[in-house]
């Protein structure tokens, strides 16, 4: 099987409801900056990353489709409306499925995803979410890892997603600094050891300060 331009898929899942508005909104959008812009500065992960944003707050949208760093647009992001999670997990599954490319008798498809969630609450759709979360954890279709960022954040609801969570106490500039930093570290790491490990997500040992509970 030839396995020339397999890609590794990384996506982000942005809460972007009313809760995020202002200086966190804001930290998101640097944050989303500086992890493309150090992506780019690592060989490894400029050939092989491609990113994707997906947000939701009162719905949910895919910002960016899964794009090449170079020619990946950092989306201008807004806070309002609600917590909308369970449609953004429905996306996210119908994007996996569309975008990722699965391998046949002559070519090895895309690398297993990478998925990072970062929310600062709780799904405004409980029921969707709960359905949606189901689904996925039962598919081996992607490396998950859910942040949730602040004292109002809900982990059992991440950990019926990911058994990978991080909590983050804060939602200052800083700390959402670290977030995208130790993002960038572990796409980094995963593009790297790509060919000798392709579906191990590699956890940092240095976590920036975040609690993995």
């Amino acid at each position: 099987m030839a396995d020339f331009n397999r890609r590794l898929p990384v996506y982000l899942l942005i809460d972007c409801s009313g809760s995020m508005r202002g200086e966190r909104i804001e930290a998101v959008k640097q944050g989303i900056k500086s992890l493309v812009s150090e992506l780019k500065s690592d060989p490894q992960a400029l050939e092989t990353a491609y990113l994707s944003v997906i947000t939701f707050s009162s719905n949910a949208k895919q910002e960016e489709k899964l794009t090449e760093l170079m020619l990946f647009k950092e989306p201008d992001l807004k806070a309002e409306g609600a917590t909308m999670f369970g449609r953004a997990l429905e996306l996210l599954i119908n994007c996996i499925n569309t975008e990722v490319r699965k391998s046949t008798n002559t070519q090895k498809g895309d690398w297993k995803p990478l998925v990072f969630i970062l929310t600062d609450g709780a799904p405004s759709d409980i029921h969707d979410f709960k359905r949606c979360a189901e689904i996925l954890k039962k598919m081996p279709i992607a490396n998950i890892v859910a942040c949730a960022a602040g004292a109002d954040a809900k982990t059992e609801y991440l950990k019926m997603i990911t058994d990978n969570v991080l909590m983050m106490n804060s939602l200052s500039a800083g700390d959402m600094a670290k977030f995208f930093a130790w993002v960038s570290t572990s796409i980094k790491m995963t593009s790297n050891k790509a060919d000798v490990s392709p579906n191990a997500f590699p956890v940092p040992p240095d976590s920036n300060g975040f609690q993995l509970v």
